[in-house]
């Protein structure tokens, strides 16, 4: 029994301690960052990958096309320049594919991903954006860019970039109109024998939150394809059209209001003494300047296209009535001076028929038989033809001249010219049918 008892403990001993050390070795942290440096040398290492040659197709045949996926995120649209026909816009752009030569084993899952951020250590899509007209990356503080590779060999390219693309707009009904401005991608050098361009499954473009434009509005977005024949090829392309609609608030308060009482101002002429010339002549003068002036600022931001715009037609119908009310003051003026030379000319011809009157009196008194008879046959002409005036010509008999007449009659008429001219243009341009707008 005294012997046993050393045996006993000495095992129990034992036990403890490899009991302890198996603990340790199962607690022992893994330094994964050493892992990840030599999991890159063994499948980035010399000799092993060679980022020139493009990966396998589907199934690891080297005969099919290499398929990457693309989706977006756009943080924020700059600007939309009407006159260079141009849009900026900053967006994360993110490339997914499958490289067989990057597989790597995850360490049991604890490993999720390489990350890099050299782009030409591995290989990359020869993608560009054909409608771009400047673009530059993003590197502060570090640069925008990282590749992510997992286990199974997919390789996720994300890049952060700021673009200023064409946007050729049709601006027939400016500015009521919507536009379509297209974010297009290619492949530069590999026809769609080699690669092909696909758009992520699920939500290929995303939107950030309360995306504020300052005179447009973004009501929906479309991604399509539009792979694209040369004579050296066929080339995938992807596509995503934004439409914007324009906001018209801005411009009822700086175009079309002012426009309205530029028009109502030039009225006030009608309701002037036609004998007050200067203040008649330099309200004429003033709005029909200050009208042409608004439409040279109009003009100044907009490209010099060769079609009517809907916000040429508005300026040109308000300065045509403008020029009218001007043009109504030298009819009225002319009208005026005519109706004087007319009262001169009967005054000279009363004073003449005064002359007249006495020398003719004892003529008149043995006439005066036949005189009487004349006068009962004038009677009786006028009882059986009485003078019928309807309302417009007694309305009118109340206005002696013909100067005063042209004052009332365009008091009516250009107000209600204009009325007709507004209820023309907005039911055209605001009650359109899509399929015309399209």
């Amino acid at each position: 029994m005294d012997v046993s008892r050393p045996s006993c403990a000495a095992f129990f001993c034992l036990l403890l301690l490899c009991f302890t050390q198996f603990a340790e070795c199962v607690n022992a942290k893994i330094n994964f960052r050493e892992k990840e440096k030599q999991i890159l040398d063994q499948i980035l290492g010399p000799g092993r990958y060679d980022a020139r040659i493009r990966p396998s197709g589907i199934n690891g045949t080297g005969e099919a096309p290499t398929l990457v996926r693309v989706n977006l995120y756009l943080r924020s649209i700059s600007k939309i320049d009407d006159y260079k026909m141009e849009y900026s816009v900053q967006l994360t752009f993110r490339e997914q594919w499958l490289d067989e030569r990057l597989k790597f084993n995850n360490l049991g899952g604890r490993l999720k991903y390489l990350t890099l951020t050299e782009a030409n250590r591995v290989w990359m899509p020869d993608l560009f954006f054909s409608n771009e007209k400047e673009g530059h990356f993003h590197n502060i503080i570090m640069p925008n860019v990282y590749i992510r590779i997992f286990p199974n060999g997919n390789v996720l390219y994300s890049i952060r970039i700021s673009l200023t693309l064409s946007c050729p707009m049709n601006l027939k009904l400016y500015p009521l109109d919507k536009q379509t401005c297209s974010l297009r991608m290619a492949s530069y050098g590999w026809t769609t024998d080699d690669l092909v361009f696909l758009w992520k499954e699920g939500d290929p473009v995303q939107v950030v939150k309360n995306l504020h434009l300052p005179r447009f509005t973004l009501e929906k977005f479309l991604t399509d394809y539009c792979n694209s024949k040369t004579n050296t090829g066929e080339y995938s392309c992807l596509k995503v059209d934004l439409l914007f609609k324009r906001e018209f608030s801005y411009y009822l308060i700086q175009i079309y209001i002012p426009c309205c009482m530029l028009v109502i101002v030039s009225w006030v002429s009608f309701w002037l003494d036609q004998g007050a010339v200067p203040a008649r002549v330099s309200l004429g003068v003033t709005t029909l300047l200050t009208m042409a002036t608004q439409t040279s600022g109009i003009n100044a931001s907009l490209p010099p296209v060769s079609y009517t715009k809907a916000i040429d037609v508005w300026t040109g119908v308000c300065l045509t009535f403008v020029f009218g009310a001007l043009l109504e003051f030298a009819l009225v003026n002319y009208a005026s001076r005519s109706n004087k030379h007319r009262e001169n000319l009967k005054k000279t011809r009363r004073e003449m028929e005064a002359a007249t009157a006495n020398l003719d009196a004892a003529s008149d008194l043995l006439d005066t038989d036949s005189n009487a008879t004349f006068a009962m046959m004038r009677q009786c002409e006028v009882h059986m033809n009485p003078a019928r005036k309807n309302c417009c010509r007694l309305w009118m008999s109340k206005f002696p001249t013909r100067s005063k007449r042209i004052d009332v009659i365009s008091r009516i008429t250009f107000p209600l010219v204009f009325a007709l001219f507004n209820l023309a243009y907005w039911s055209t341009y605001l009650f359109r049918d899509e399929d015309e707008e399209n």
